[in-house]
């Protein structure tokens, strides 16, 4: 497994399939930096959906990951910590997918870049009622509407980054 971002530790680890992901997190990878608290983990990559901290203690294997709405991927374990707004990683999230759509299915094409142009908009203080929404109806008629698996990739963590943590971004939105 390859851990990277807010973890004391970060590296390639080489474990069983099957090591719980609160395992690779705190034992290999030495836990959270600084002393924070866990937020959020994509345990598949940036194309997993990601996981909340309440939902690591699992086996990294490709059935409990499944079960738990999400995909051990490439086993690159990204670990956010507490205090990164969400919405940096859904901009981030949004920015790289937008930009490496190709632009040969329109779902793709035209939904990537929307919701990166959504997620700015928030992000610079213009977010309006119902842009969430607008991102979970955009990123759902992606999924599984594309000629190659970019479109999934794009749509399953932003789905599950707004789904999980609508509360926090519809926050950043002025009322």
């Amino acid at each position: 497994f390859g851990v990277s971002g807010m973890v004391k530790k970060p590296g390639l680890y080489e474990l069983p399939l099957g090591t719980k992901l609160r395992t690779v997190i705190f034992d290999c990878a030495g836990g959270i930096s600084e002393g924070k608290k866990l937020k959020a983990v994509f345990p598949g990559g940036m194309s997993a959906p990601i996981l909340k901290a309440d939902e690591i203690d699992l086996a990294m294997d490709f059935d409990s990951l499944v079960g738990a709405g999400s995909m051990l991927g490439s086993a690159a374990v990204i670990v956010i910590d507490q205090e990164t707004p969400i919405l940096d990683v859904l901009k981030a999230v949004a920015k790289f997918y937008s930009h490496e759509s190709c632009g040969q299915c329109s779902p793709c094409r035209i939904g990537t870049s929307w919701i990166n142009k959504i997620v700015r908009r928030i992000a610079g203080g213009e977010g309006e009622k119902g842009d969430i929404d607008a991102i979970l109806r955009l990123a759902s008629n992606i999924k599984g509407k594309t000629l190659c698996p970019l479109g999934d990739a794009a749509a399953m963590p932003i789905l599950s980054i707004c789904q999980k943590f609508k509360d926090e971004l519809e926050g950043y939105i002025p009322r």
